[in-house]
C-alpha cells in the first residue's frame, strides 16, 4: 500500500496518476474534502480507499499499525497560501502534522518523501540546500523551513528513507481549486481569455515591468522527481526541485499570447500588502539532485506551456 497524504490536491493528484501509471492502484488517498469541489481532482484516479486528514491523525497518535505493508507515505498535504497569516492554523497543518508522521515513519520503518517549498529562501539569491541560504519572508515558508531543519535534527543515521523535495513555481493540470493561489500560468490564460489582456505587475525588486523571474516546473517534472525518489531508497535528504533555469513573467505571458494568437500585456501597480513578503526571483540549484543521480531533463518552459495550454483549453476539467 502506498498512502498520498494532500491526494486531491494539485500535486498530490497528479502524483496518484503517476502511481496508476506505474501499475500501482493500492493507494490511500488523505485530505481535507471541506472544499468539495476538490472531489473533480480525484476523478479517474485509481485508488483503494479514501480517509480524512483528522482519520489518519487519531490513527498515527495511537501508534496503531496497517493490515499489510506501507510501501511509501508520500507527504503532499498542507495549507499552501503564501497569503495565510494564522501562525497557529498554518503551523498546526504544515509542521505538527508532519512531525508526527515523520515520527511514525521512522517507528515503521516505512519510507517518507515529503513536499518541502522555495519558500524557505525568503529573498535570497542563492538557491542551495543550506541553512545558511534559508529565511523565509511568511508564515508558510517558515513552517516549511522549520520542517525541514526538524528534519535534519532527527534523521542522521535513520534506516529508513526521509526525503525532502523543495519545489519552485509547480504549474500544471488540475489546479484550478486553489483559486488565488494557483499558478500564473493558469490566471494568465484566465485573464486573456476573458478580457484579452494578461496583467503583470509593473517593476519591483529591482526588476522592469514583468521581468520579476521565477523558476516554473511542469507538474509532470515534480511527480517524476517523487516516482525517482520511491524507487532509490538510498535517496534521503532535502532537494530542490525545479528545472534550474528562471524565467521571467513577460516570458509566461508572451508564450499564452502566442498559443491563442491574440492578447497584450497591462502592467500594473505592485501591490502593497506584497511589499517585503514577495519573492522577485527563484532559480533552483539542482546540483545536489543531479548528485544524487537524477539526470531527466525538465520540460522547457515553452514545451510546458504549450502541453498545459493544450490541456487547459480542450475542457478537460
Amino acid at each position: 500500500m502506498i498512502i498520498v497524504t494532500g491526494g486531491a490536491g494539485f500535486i498530490g493528484n497528479n502524483l496518484i496518476r503517476g502511481l496508476n501509471a506505474k501499475g500501482r492502484e493500492d493507494i490511500l488517498v488523505v485530505d481535507d474534502l471541506t472544499d468539495g469541489t476538490k472531489f473533480r481532482n480525484l476523478v479517474g484516479c485509481q485508488v483503494m480507499d479514501y480517509w480524512e486528514v483528522e482519520d489518519l491523525g487519531s490513527f498515527i497518535k495511537e501508534n496503531k499499525s496497517f493490515p499489510g505493508k506501507v510501501d511509501a507515505i508520500f507527504h503532499q498535504g498542507a495549507c499552501t497560501d503564501t497569503t495565510e497569516w494564522d501562525g497557529h492554523y498554518m503551523m498546526q497543518n504544515n509542521y505538527t502534522y508532519s512531525k508526527q508522521l515523520l515520527h511514525y515513519c521512522l517507528d515503521h520503518a516505512i519510507p517518507f518523501i515529503y513536499a518541502s517549498s522555495a519558500a524557505v529562501y525568503g529573498t535570497g539569491r542563492t538557491f542551495k540546500e543550506s541553512q545558511k541560504n534559508e529565511s523565509p519572508i511568511n508564515i508558510y515558508g517558515y513552517s516549511k523551513y522549520l520542517f525541514d531543519e526538524y528534519v535534519r535534527r532527527v534523521t542522521p543515521g535513520a534506516k529508513t528513507q526521509v526525503a525532502g523535495l523543495r519545489y519552485f513555481n509547480v504549474y500544471g493540470p488540475r489546479e484550478q481549486h486553489k483559486q488565488a493561489m494557483a499558478s500564473v500560468a493558469l490566471h494568465f490564460n484566465q485573464q486573456l481569455s476573458i478580457s484579452g489582456r494578461i496583467r503583470l505587475f509593473k517593476g519591483s525588486g529591482g526588476y522592469a515591468d514583468g521581468e520579476q523571474r521565477r523558476d516554473f516546473i511542469y507538474v509532470s517534472d515534480v511527480v517524476a522527481v517523487n516516482l525517482w525518489c520511491f524507487h532509490q531508497l538510498k535517496i534521503t535528504g532535502i532537494y530542490n526541485v525545479g528545472t534550474g533555469k528562471s524565467r521571467s513573467f513577460n516570458d509566461v505571458a508572451r508564450e499564452i499570447i502566442n498559443w491563442h494568437g491574440r492578447g497584450e500585456i497591462e502592467y500594473i501597480d505592485f501591490p502593497d500588502n506584497l511589499i517585503n513578503s514577495y519573492q522577485s526571483y527563484t532559480e533552483a540549484d539542482i546540483s545536489t539532485l543531479r548528485k544524487a543521480g537524477y539526470q531527466h531533463e525538465s520540460l522547457s518552459l515553452e514545451d510546458g506551456i504549450k502541453q498545459y495550454l493544450d490541456w487547459l483549453n480542450a475542457g478537460a476539467d
